[in-house]
């Protein structure tokens, strides 16, 4: 019976700690058939001794590590690096985003042994029992793996990603007190994170979901979200939910059965969700959706311009986008709208032109939410098997004309412009004049509009800050705002796309 260490190295602030959802589903999995046991570097920042002591005082037969890109990159690499000098021969495997998009890069290190793809549910559970009973040749046949044999990579074939039943609720337990994950944002007091569906049927170039999924989605049965919500609500007392599902209104006929549930429980919510889908609702499904409560729906509304949308295959139009601002006024539901500028060609035009349609969005709907991002597409290895080499982007070229070249190592990832890149915040083809002029917009445009997710600055300044920002915003004054960035040091708006809810 296979022994597991689940690792979810510190990525964010405690106070921003949410369920590590995809621990927890790797956990159920595990115990079908052995035994697993979590650490959450988001709520202990001694996560590597605890690790180290962990290890030395009982028996695994494998470590997992859930890693993504960006911040979470350096304590990934820390305990990897830790576990390999004090255990040598224990093997490690790496799961999650970072893996699944770069499996070469992951594999490079000397502490990785094992990268998971996409879904790693039962990729990870037959990897620990073959390790387990030393079965090295069932290794081969384990599907969505990639590993190393005499120093080569191998990648095992894709695995067909699946919405495995559970019995029960996730194992929250294991976690300690999961009441300590619930956090208070604008939907309630006890807001706690939740994942209904998994997978995304849509294929954008950008998008690491559509790397991992390609294409596919899983919706969980309406029983199951019932009994889900129920324990949420009335054994750990949340009073709202924020879903990570990675697209919540995909089909409105197999929405409309989890809508029904969610009506009957009444949590406030947030999701993601796209354009086209919202537009596509019946008005009795507006109704659902109303009496279920939801406050804020992130749209990736991502350019004002056509040509670029069909470029990324995003599938919809700019004028949806405007639709979808107002259909949302009229419903009640705050728009968090999310866009790309700065994309490498065109870059000062492009940026300029969603600056406009974002004035236009925030004059058709004042409430809307706006979260401004760089363009950073994946590179073309990382796309989904079926996407590669389908409708190749043109060659990605830095601020100096020369071809971008993407780290081949777990350690580069970790240079500060490596992870701006992967958060979206930076580029290499920008120059300092346009970063500038982006830093210019955004300051004033969440001065004029401070979100309605920041709790903790207090109202008045907020509006002070709004005045303030007035005549800028109104005049398209974006640069060098000197008072709104002084003013800023001392109220320290909030960020959406930087702290989330």
């Amino acid at each position: 019976m296979a022994n597991t260490l689940l690792i979810n190295p510190t990525i964010t602030s405690r106070a921003s700690a949410r369920f590590p959802l995809s621990l927890l589903h790797l956990a159920t999995a595990l115990d079908r058939t052995g035994q697993s046991r979590i650490i959450d570097g988001n709520v202990d920042r001694d996560f590597i001794d605890d690790t180290l002591r962990a290890l030395a005082s009982e028996r695994f037969d494998v470590v997992g590590i859930s890693v993504m890109g960006g911040p979470q990159m350096a304590p990934s690499i820390a305990v990897s690096q830790a576990i390999r000098e004090h255990f040598p021969a224990l093997p490690i495997v790496w799961g999650g985003y970072f893996p699944t998009l770069y499996p070469d890069t992951a594999l490079s290190a000397p502490y990785v042994d094992y990268a998971v793809r996409a879904q790693g549910e039962e990729a990870l559970g037959e990897l620990a029992a073959a390790l387990a009973r030393g079965d090295r040749s069932a290794i081969e046949r384990i599907g969505g793996l990639s590993w190393k044999r005499d120093g080569a990579i191998v990648h095992n074939p894709n695995r067909r990603i699946a919405m495995a039943e559970q019995a029960t609720v996730l194992p929250y337990d294991k976690l300690g007190d999961p009441r300590r994950y619930l956090a208070s944002t604008f939907l309630g007091r006890r807001t706690v994170a939740h994942q209904a569906a998994i997978g995304c049927r849509f294929r954008c170039t950008f998008c690491g979901v559509a790397a991992m999924f390609g294409g596919a989605t899983a919706l969980p049965a309406a029983a199951r979200l019932d009994r889900d919500l129920g324990y949420l609500k009335h054994t750990l007392g949340a009073d709202s939910v924020q879903y990570f599902d990675h697209n919540f209104f995909d089909r409105e006929e197999e929405m409309v059965p989890l809508l029904e549930v969610m009506a009957r429980h009444e949590l406030p919510w947030w999701c993601y969700a796209r354009a086209d889908a919202l537009m596509k609702l019946s008005e009795s499904s507006w109704k659902l959706v109303r009496r279920s409560r939801l406050r804020m729906a992130y749209v990736g509304a991502e350019s004002p311009s056509g040509a670029m949308l069909k470029e990324i295959r995003k599938g919809t139009r700019p004028d949806q986008t405007l639709a979808v601002a107002e259909l949302c006024r009229r419903h009640g539901v705050i728009p968090e709208l999310s866009f790309m500028v700065a994309p490498p060609q065109n870059t000062e035009e492009e940026t300029e032109l969603t600056f406009e349609f974002i004035r236009e969005l925030k004059r058709i709907n004042p409430q809307a939410e706006i979260v401004v991002y760089i363009y950073t597409p994946l590179p073309e290895s990382s796309r989904h098997e079926k996407d590669r080499g389908r409708r190749p982007s043109a060659p990605l070229l830095d601020v100096h004309g020369e071809p971008v070249v993407f780290p081949r190592t777990p350690e580069e990832w970790t240079q500060p412009q490596w992870v701006a890149y992967a958060c979206h915040a930076d580029a290499p083809w920008l120059t300092d004049r346009m970063r500038q002029r982006i830093h210019d917009f955004v300051t004033v445009l969440r001065c004029r509009f401070p979100t309605v997710q920041d709790l903790r600055s207090p109202p008045w300044a907020k509006r002070a800050l709004s005045a303030a920002a007035a005549w800028r915003y109104r005049f398209r004054r974006y640069d060098q705002p000197w008072e709104l960035n002084l003013a800023n040091r001392l109220v320290r708006l909030r960020l959406p796309q930087v702290s989330g809810l």
